[in-house]
């Protein structure tokens, strides 16, 4: 299948950051403005709890899971926003790193912030996202 994401880089910006700066879709393509991906198991319990790198694993299942049923998959997202509830650096480079490897080459541009708390109780990571498909729109 056709992707519609192009990555953008800039060679007069840093070229430290993991990800690329700016990406684009074409009009024709379907957006998906994904909810926050929220590391809880099939009965509503917050999973590895006290676990930033877990949480973050199984917030990219649940991403991915939320992907499926809209036709896509982390290929086609084209921007992310990784919440994690901490103050310390350490921290969101812990759910940073699932989430980079997690995506590998496609490397859309992203935003990693700490906040003060999120939603579910023990919950430390979330995970928001777009995505864009090119498709038929029969749905």
């Amino acid at each position: 299948m056709a992707r519609a994401i192009t990555l953008i880089r800039s060679t007069s910006l840093s070229d430290i950051a993991e990800y690329a700066y700016a990406a684009t879709a074409p009009a024709e393509s379907r957006l998906i403005f994904l909810a926050g991906a929220c590391p809880l198991n099939d009965d509503g319990s917050t999973a590895a709890i006290g676990d930033y790198a877990g949480q973050a694993v199984k917030a990219v299942e649940n991403m991915q899971a939320a992907l499926a049923a809209s036709g896509a998959s982390l290929q086609d997202v084209i921007s992310t926003r990784v919440l994690v509830a901490s103050v310390r650096r350490k921290d969101l480079v812990a759910a940073w790193e699932v989430v980079r490897d997690a995506f590998a080459d496609h490397d859309v541009p992203s935003t990693l912030m700490g906040v003060t708390v999120l939603g579910y109780e023990d919950q430390l990571v979330e995970i928001e996202a777009v995505a864009a498909v090119l498709d038929s729109g029969d749905r």
